[in-house]
């Protein structure tokens, strides 16, 4: 099998460290079970996506509303 040389950066690495499934899992398969996202990320694929996104209820934005508005700053910034 042919193969290639290629430099990646340290962030890069350290995610196809961590993305192994086993400690002895070659880069190569960590790779090829990548999903990679091809399309554009536009408004129209936003919009076209809506019907498919559950709602969330009442209850729940009314529980993250006062939940934010209870959500004070630390009297020390520094603790």
């Amino acid at each position: 099998m042919a193969t290639k040389t290629i430099s990646i950066d340290l962030e890069a690495y350290q995610r196809l460290v961590a993305a192994r499934r086993e400690s002895n899992e070659s880069f190569s398969k960590v790779i090829k079970r990548a999903v990679w996202d091809g399309g554009a990320k536009t408004c129209g694929r936003l919009l076209a996506a809506l019907p498919a996104l559950s709602c969330v209820d009442d209850d729940t934005l009314r529980r993250l509303e006062e939940a934010q508005l209870s959500d004070l700053p630390p009297d020390d910034s520094w603790a």
